[in-house]
């Protein structure tokens, strides 16, 4: 047991911080913002799991989560030729690196991927699948966030009395749906690209996410 935590220790970490914290906290004051609002146009208060259930919750989540899985899609497929001398997020320009050898040459390696082994189609899509599940990812939220939007926005007429109501796909070609996607893809692009230039010149002893203490500033990657 010790030696299975401390192996997936990171991930653990990640995930629990994820439900027990963040979306805990997201949910017990998103019920309470969303009951306020209830109340103030004379509608009844949802319960927690009620509020689960919600277009406010939906978009709310999703408009978040499509920001995330946009950022790390395309930091994924930009940093496969794009490159930040001295970064330690960058493959370094000068020499080759082993993410760039050709798995084909393994395909008889006992302990490599099956996908590897097996070969073709199989493995031109298992070489792109990082790539490929984050824009899945993406794409799911994206469309999720567009359904809550719409729901959120189909609410607020009927609470307004307002005679407007618009589809999902109408949703989505309204300012507000890509102002909310803007402003939260503005502040993941802002926040990987501050990681890829400072840790040019700062360090964290002991994270994979920045160069030895010692290396140079002009030194690539994690070498």
């Amino acid at each position: 047991m010790r030696r299975t935590l401390r192996n997936n220790g990171l991930s653990i970490a990640m995930f629990g911080l994820f439900f027990f914290v963040f979306v805990l906290g997201q949910t017990i004051t998103g019920q309470h913002e969303y009951n306020s609002d209830q109340r103030e146009h004379g509608q009844r208060a949802v319960t927690y799991a009620e509020y689960l259930g919600t277009s406010h919750f939906l978009e709310a989540t999703m408009e978040n989560w499509e920001s995330e899985f946009l950022q790390m899609f395309l930091f994924v497929v930009l940093t496969v030729f794009l490159y930040q001398k001295g970064s330690a997020e960058s493959k370094d320009p000068e020499k080759e690196e082993a993410v760039d050898r050709d798995p084909r040459r393994s395909k008889n390696k006992k302990d490599a991927p099956w996908p590897v082994r097996k070969g073709g189609l199989t493995l031109k899509l298992y070489e792109n699948s990082l790539g490929i599940a984050l824009f899945i990812l993406f794409a799911f939220s994206f469309v999720l966030h567009a359904v809550g939007g719409a729901g959120v926005y189909n609410e607020d007429q009927r609470e307004h009395r307002g005679s407007e109501r618009v589809t999902t796909l109408q949703y989505m070609g309204t300012s507000r749906f890509w102002f909310e996607s803007f402003q939260n893809w503005q502040s993941e692009f802002l926040s990987i690209g501050a990681m890829v230039v400072l840790t040019i010149w700062l360090r964290q002893k002991g994270s994979p996410e920045s160069k030895p203490v010692d290396a140079p500033h002009s030194g690539t990657g994690e070498s």
